[in-house]
């Protein structure tokens, strides 16, 4: 009976144990922080980029008649 009640204290032990899927789970959270990071800058730029053809439009209506 003792038997019975170790054989599957090992096996929740190697399963414990097993890291394997650890370093996947660690790259897909790099993977999204950096896709979280490049969306909030992409958001940034963007907005920049559209001030700066406004400036141009804006200076370009007013100098050409």
């Amino acid at each position: 009976m003792r038997e019975s009640l170790t054989k599957p204290m090992r096996v929740f032990k190697r399963f414990m144990d097993d890291e394997t899927g650890a370093t996947a789970i660690e790259y897909g959270l790099v993977a999204a922080l950096i896709t979280v990071t490049m969306i909030a800058n992409l958001e940034r730029l963007g907005n920049t980029i559209l001030t700066i053809f406004s400036k141009v439009e804006t200076t370009m209506s007013n100098n050409v008649k």
